[in-house]
């Protein structure tokens, strides 16, 4: 009987296959690499969607968690940058340094928007790389799922085929659905909307839609009350059909524009979390084109 239970634990180690610890920044990055893991990854999220992903405590419990990561799957293009540096450093994993395999910034791997021509603190918060909130276009998340499919392959070769495979399962199911988004999308092209934050410019850019107006005078700045008054001024020359915020946004500066201009706002989910429907990716861009079909009048 005890050679039988010391063969066994021999044999475990070599034949059992250990989950890959994720740290994802942000909840977005975390759907995805639970649809390409399925059971061979375990997933810790650092931030959720009723949090602004670029103010967060880099807690001890963030710490411990970097500390055991294999793989660290971030935005990038410094929307952690007030953070994530301070966890890297902390935890002390040499596995998930930037310029090693388990570092993995998804801004690297599509084209940018909003590149500013000048770098000034005065600005705002301005990213140096461009506008980082590359996830609200399913197209760039795509090209994300490629690229960290791959990457989970290099980093752990004993589960590579099962990442490939899960990753065209998903892909598939993607190419069908963003097919299926693009028909229902068709009326919102050039539709003109003011935003609170620059937290949709890919969605824009997806669906061919305008912006007219910013709610913050500079990013991260909460626009005063003469701010307002001046944008609500301007939409009566430049009419919008409607305000966007992300969930995790005050409401305040965009329900004050919406009642003096008397166009809707409309708390977008931003990301996977943000609201009740949307629970995975498919459902962010399910609920997300749903509300903006209905609230543009």
């Amino acid at each position: 009987m005890n050679r039988i239970l010391i063969a066994c634990l021999l044999w475990l180690p070599l034949s059992a296959h250990a989950a890959l610890n994720v740290f994802a920044c942000e909840p977005e990055w975390g759907a995805l690499a639970r649809e390409i893991g399925g059971s061979s990854v375990r997933v810790y999220t650092a931030t959720t969607a009723m949090q602004d992903p670029h103010r967060i405590e880099a807690r001890p419990s963030l710490i411990a968690q970097m500390r055991r990561a294999d793989l660290v799957v971030c935005s990038g293009a410094d929307l952690e940058a007030g953070w994530l540096p301070v966890l890297l450093r902390e935890a002390g994993n040499a596995r998930v340094q930037p310029g090693r395999p388990g570092y993995f910034e998804a801004a690297r791997f599509v084209a940018l928007l909003e590149k500013p021509a000048t770098l000034d603190r005065a600005q705002g918060d301005v990213h140096a790389a461009g506008n980082p909130h590359i996830h609200t276009d399913p197209r760039r998340i795509a090209r994300v799922g490629a690229a960290l499919a791959a990457r989970m392959a290099e980093i752990d070769p004993a589960g590579a085929a099962d990442y490939q495979a899960q990753w065209r399962v998903f892909s598939a199911r993607w190419d069908a659905a963003l097919l299926r988004w693009q028909v229902r999308a068709a009326p919102l092209r050039n539709l003109p909307v003011v935003v609170q934050h620059k937290s949709f410019s890919y969605l824009l850019d997806w669906l061919g839609m305008v912006e007219v107006a910013t709610l913050e005078p500079k990013p991260g700045v909460e626009p005063s009350v003469a701010h307002l008054a001046r944008i609500a001024a301007q939409l009566q020359t430049t009419p919008a059909r409607v305000v966007l915020r992300a969930a995790y946004q005050s409401p305040r500066p965009a329900d004050w524009l919406a009642q003096r201009s008397g166009i809707p706002a409309l708390a977008l989910p931003y990301t996977v979390g943000g609201n009740a429907r949307a629970g995975d990716l498919f459902g962010l861009f399910d609920d997300t084109l749903d509300q903006l079909l209905k609230g543009a009048p």
